[in-house]
């Protein structure tokens, strides 16, 4: 049965496409997304729903990722330099870049209205930064000052110092080489906010507005939130490069993947996010629809709070590996569009270690293992389980259901629970849960970004590990792999890392996963992201020519 839109949903797309049709405007745009993000700043959050919200929208760094590819290319900087010794990063800013303009209709309340005075210069590249660097910045505690990726990726240990010796010169010095680090800049968390912004929102003494109120640079201009409904925005008509084709655009917030099918069939939305794999052979056949598809940079797993008991003993940990039916779940959740995860990178990233053995099945070697652990009449534990459909886990609640019955067998007694995705996430990072469903899809193509975001012991600290696991000599490898930039020594490093993994496990890993959109055929110029993400600014809605 098709769930009934809010009725403001109903109101506001209706409107929207009949605009479009008594126009012929195909300059509007909707897309069904799976979530409600929990930010509108890339500084604060790591999930992919958030990042198609903000960071491919609203928001720009120094350099970015070109379309469709891991390649760097500049972005705010027009140009910049490495010095040879590595230590540091020159940019030279672009000119006339504008900030966006923000007006509530009706209002005459300032905290709802902000206009810009002033293109970008050095002074929101300093602010932008040095909130997550600094602890002393004013703003670096607004929203509970957890900067999940930037301590993540040992951001906060890389850099030395952050100068600008004009307006339009930017100076990062570092502490040592990082091979990761001009990769990182180009990551949403680097994103650059407005100073002036931030300024006006203090005087008015509310400077956590920045992170729900969003002002960036970006292609579109941000109109409106209703939580749980639709997210509007509007072509950004003073962008300093090419304006995107599409003047307003709707993100129609529907968690059911189901749902969001049936509301692209019906035209209500042009592009979903993550269609389920029971609907795709339905989809294909849909003769004004497509679909795309390829391997994604991701890894769907089960993390286990290594602080809390029994999960800091390894052997629980290796029992609960065993126990996991990971090819029946990939049969029936991922109707096979996905292939069993042995490691915490996927098998498309650079350094995968391949040689490593899959970590069988095996109920009754798991009961060894707890008995060994100390615990042969097993115990009782929670698992919470994903509410939103991601690429690395289409469902969450039915994949619950059937490690609830696996770790049963083996007298692990589950209960299941979940909550509204950001409070899941945040609930998560504080460390709240014993074990929790998750995932992750690349951001630059590095490996650093899968190992010491989620397993580094500044991601426990930051909250972006998940298992709360901490081990010295995994970490030691890991920044050593960062001061080198020879692709060969970081390889074995990373494989040294991997073998580290398979002897502690913090997680169960489950499955790298294709990962799917669908859309309206008229839709042209969209490319599949190979870090996850959705990017609407090169998209164009036009019919297919016979």
């Amino acid at each position: 049965m098709k769930k009934l839109l809010p009725s403001f949903s109903i109101l506001f797309l209706g409107f929207f496409f009949w605009g479009c049709s008594q126009t012929g405007d195909s300059s509007s745009f909707v897309y069904c997304s799976e979530g409600s993000p929990s930010s509108f700043n890339p500084q604060i959050f790591t999930d992919g729903t958030s990042n198609n919200a903000s960071s491919h929208t609203l928001y720009e760094r120094l350099v970015a990722f070109e379309y469709g590819s891991v390649k760097i290319i500049p972005s705010l900087a027009k140009k910049y330099s490495i010095s040879d010794d590595r230590l540091t990063y020159t940019f030279q800013l672009r000119p006339d870049v504008h900030f966006h303009s923000r007006s509530v209709r009706g209002s005459d309340r300032p905290e709802d209205n902000f206009t810009p005075t002033r293109p970008l210069n050095a002074s929101d590249v300093l602010f932008s930064f040095n909130r997550m660097f600094k602890k002393e910045h004013p703003f670096h505690k607004v929203s509970g000052g957890s900067y999940e990726y930037f301590v993540g990726m040992g951001m906060n240990k890389s850099i030395k110092e952050i100068s600008a010796p004009d307006d339009m010169t930017v100076i990062i010095s570092l502490h040592s080489p990082d091979a990761a680090f001009l990769a990182n800049l180009a990551m949403p968390f680097m994103s650059i906010l407005s100073k002036e912004y931030a300024d006006h929102l203090s005087q008015l003494g509310e400077p956590e507005r920045i992170d729900q109120y969003p002002i960036g640079t970006g292609p579109f201009v941000f109109k409106k939130y209703v939580k749980d409904s639709l997210i509007r925005y509007k072509r950004h008509e003073k962008y300093w490069g090419e304006l995107p084709y599409i003047k307003r655009m709707a993100f129609a917030i529907t968690p059911d993947a189901s749902v969001r099918y049936q509301k692209l069939k019906t035209m209500e939305c042009q592009f979903i996010n993550s269609p389920s794999p029971a609907d795709l052979k339905a989809l294909k056949r849909e003769p004004h629809l497509k679909v795309m598809d390829g391997f994604g940079l991701n890894v769907g797993y089960l993390a286990m709070n290594v602080q809390k008991k029994p999960f800091n003993n390894s052997l629980v940990r290796a029992a609960i590996n065993h126990a996991l039916n990971k090819k029946a779940y990939i049969k029936a959740i991922y109707l096979d569009q996905a292939v069993p995860a042995k490691n915490p990178l996927p098998p498309t990233i650079w350094s995968y270690h391949d040689a490593l053995e899959e970590i069988d099945y095996n109920p009754e070697k798991a009961k060894k293992l707890l008995k060994e652990a100390g615990y042969a009449n097993g115990f009782e534990t929670e698992l919470w389980t994903l509410p939103v459909s991601r690429p690395y886990n289409p469902n969450g609640k039915k994949m619950g259901e059937m490690m609830q019955s696996d770790l049963a067998k083996i007298g692990i007694k589950v209960k299941l629970v979940t909550y509204e995705w950001p409070t899941y996430l945040k609930k998560t990072s504080n460390g709240e849960h014993q074990m929790v469903q998750l995932g992750w899809s690349g951001d630059n193509g590095d490996p650093s970004n899968f190992l010491n975001v989620l397993l580094s012991c500044d991601g426990v600290a930051s909250g972006s590990n998940s298992a709360r696991w901490c081990h010295p000599e995994f970490d030691k490898i890991l920044q050593k792999a960062l001061v080198t930039s020879d692709i060969k020594e970081r390889t074995a490093l990373y494989k040294e890392a991997q073998e580290i993994f398979r002897q502690e496990l913090p997680w169960a890993p489950i499955a790298h996963s294709r990962v799917f959109r669908a859309m309206h055929k008229k839709v042209r110029g969209y490319k599949m992201d190979p870090l996850g993400g959705d990017i609407f600014r090169y998209v164009t809605m036009k019919e297919e020519k016979e």
